[in-house]
C-alpha cells in the first residue's frame, strides 16, 4: 500500500495523482512506488519523537526529507518546487539548496529526438545536421509567416552542415550497415532540398512534414552507425529476454464512453540499447499476448497504467516456474557505456547525473515496481502524462527511480483520453523482433 510520511510539521499536501487507485482485483495500484527516502504523502499526526521515522523500515527520517518530498512531490503539478508551508525559513532556504542541484537546463521534450540523442553513437556531424532540423519546431512557434525566415535559417544550416560533414558521416555507419545508410544519406540531401523549395514557397503547412520525413533519415543513418551491441549484459540477467537493439510496437486500444475516439492505434518505441532487459521482458510478454483485453487500470491525469492481471498475482506468473517473474531496476545515466541496476541514482550518490531515457516526454513508458523494492518489477506498466515543464529532467522524483524503457512516438497525445475500463484490444511488435534474444515465449510455445 502507499506509503505514509508521518510528519508534524506538514499539513495534508497529498497530490491527486498520489490517491489510492482501486484496480479491477481490488488491490491497490501505484506506478509510482518505489520513492525509497522520498515518500510523498503526509499526514498531520503528530509524532512523540524529536525525529520522524518511515512506518516500513523504522529507519529515521528528518523534517530536511519530508520538505524535500513535499517539494519534489508538489513540484510535478505545479512546476516549481513549492515551499510555502514551512514556518522555519532556514529550513526552507536548506530545502532550496538541496533541490538547485537537480535543476537542469530546458529537457528536450520530443520523444523522437530523445530517441535519437539516446543511441550509443558519437558522431559530431550527424548531430550537427539534426540539431537545426529539430529547431525547427521551435521556430514554427513563431506566428504567421514570419515564422519561414526562421526555418529557412535552419534548413540552410542543416544542408551547410550536411555537406560539410558528409564524408565524416560515411565514415561513421557501421561497415553492414554502410550501403542502407548512405541510401537513407541521399534521401536527407534530397529531402532537405525540398524543404529549401518549401520555404522559398511561403508554404508554413508543408514545413512539418517534411521536417518529420527528414528527422526520420536522421535517426535511421544514426541507428546505422551502431555496430552491434554495446555492452556485456551482466551474467546473472543474460539469460532473460533481452532486446538487444530497438523494437516498436502497436498499442490498439478500445476506447469506451468517448463518442469522438473509438479506438486508438499508439506507436511505441522501445530501446533495448539502453534497458535491455526491461525491453526484452516487456517484448516476451506481448508476444505471449499478456496484454490483450487487458483493461487500462488507471488513469489520473498523471499517469495511464495497466499490467495487473487478474487473481491474485500482481505480475507475470511464469508457466516453468510458477513463480512471479520479476526483473532488476535498470537505468542508463549519460556518459555511461551500459545501465547500472538493482539500485536508484539517489542510492548511488548520483544527484546530478541525467538519465538517457528521461521522463521528459509525454508518453514516456515505464515500469512500475513494489514500494521499497528496486527488483520487483514484473509486467506492470506506466505511461507519465505530463510534459517536461511540470516533471523537469532531474527535478521530479521519477527520473533515477523507475525504469524508462520507451515513448510513445505516434498517437500520445491520445493518452490523456483513455479511461479505466477502456480495453487493449492487441498489442504487436512491428520492428525489431529479431533484436530479442532469449525469448521464453517460444519455449513456452
Amino acid at each position: 500500500m502507499a506509503a505514509i510520511i508521518p510528519c508534524h510539521y506538514c499539513v495534508s499536501l497529498t497530490p491527486k495523482w498520489f490517491n489510492s487507485n482501486t484496480t479491477h482485483s481490488g488491490r491497490l495500484s501505484y506506478p509510482l512506488r518505489g520513492l525509497r527516502g522520498f515518500n510523498a504523502r503526509c499526514s498531520n499526526q503528530p509524532s512523540h519523537h524529536s525525529e520522524v521515522r518511515n512506518n516500513h523500515n523504522e529507519k529515521p527520517f528528518s523534517f530536511k526529507k519530508c520538505a524535500i518530498s513535499i517539494a519534489l512531490a508538489v513540484g510535478l503539478i505545479t512546476g516549481v518546487p513549492t515551499l510555502g508551508w514551512p514556518t522555519n525559513a532556514q529550513a526552507a532556504n536548506s530545502v532550496f539548496s538541496d533541490l538547485s542541484v537537480l535543476i537542469s537546463g530546458p529537457p528536450i521534450k520530443d520523444p523522437g529526438a530523445l530517441l535519437r540523442y539516446a543511441l550509443p553513437i558519437d558522431n559530431k556531424a550527424i548531430r550537427e545536421v539534426q540539431k537545426p532540423l529539430e529547431d525547427i519546431t521551435e521556430s514554427l512557434k513563431i506566428a504567421g509567416v514570419k515564422a519561414l525566415d526562421s526555418v529557412e535559417r535552419n534548413v540552410r544550416q542543416a544542408s551547410r552542415a550536411l555537406k560539410q560533414g558528409k564524408t565524416l558521416i560515411v565514415s561513421g555507419l557501421a561497415e553492414s550497415k554502410k550501403e542502407h545508410g548512405v541510401e537513407l544519406l541521399s534521401k536527407l540531401e534530397a529531402g532537405i532540398d525540398e524543404l529549401e523549395l518549401i520555404v522559398q514557397d511561403r508554404n508554413r503547412d508543408a514545413v512539418a512534414p517534411k521536417q518529420k520525413e527528414l528527422l526520420q533519415y536522421v535517426g535511421g543513418v544514426e541507428e546505422d552507425m551502431v555496430d552491434g551491441f554495446p555492452f556485456e549484459v551482466p551474467e546473472e540477467y543474460q539469460n532473460m529476454p533481452l532486446l538487444k537493439g530497438r523494437a516498436a510496437v502497436d498499442m490498439k486500444v478500445k476506447i469506451k464512453d468517448n463518442p469522438n475516439l473509438e479506438e486508438c492505434v499508439f506507436h511505441i518505441v522501445l530501446d533495448g540499447y539502453n534497458a535491455p532487459v526491461t525491453s526484452g521482458n516487456f517484448v516476451d510478454l506481448v508476444q505471449r499476448h499478456f496484454y490483450d483485453g487487458m483493461e487500462i487500470q488507471r488513469a489520473d491525469g498523471f499517469v495511464v497504467q495497466t499490467g495487473d492481471p487478474e487473481g491474485p498475482a500482481e505480475g507475470f506468473i511464469d508457466p516453468s516456474t510458477e513463480k512471479t517473474r520479476t526483473i532488476p531496476l535498470e537505468i542508463t545515466v549519460n556518459g555511461e557505456k551500459a545501465p547500472v541496476y538493482e539500485a536508484t541514482l539517489e542510492e548511488l550518490g548520483l544527484y546530478k547525473a541525467q538519465t538517457k531515457l528521461p521522463f521528459n516526454a509525454f508518453g514516456t513508458m515505464a515500469m512500475a515496481r513494489d514500494e521499497f523494492e528496486n527488483n520487483s518489477a514484473s509486467s506492470q506498466i506506466f505511461w507519465l502524462l505530463k510534459e517536461s515543464e511540470l516533471t523537469p529532467s532531474n527535478a521530479n522524483i521519477l527520473d533515477g527511480r523507475y525504469a524508462v524503457f520507451g515513448y510513445v512516438t505516434e498517437n500520445e497525445d491520445y493518452l490523456a483520453d483513455l479511461k479505466v475500463g477502456d480495453v487493449i484490444e492487441s498489442i504487436q511488435v512491428v520492428s525489431g523482433l529479431d533484436n530479442l534474444v532469449n525469448p521464453s515465449y517460444k519455449i513456452a510455445g
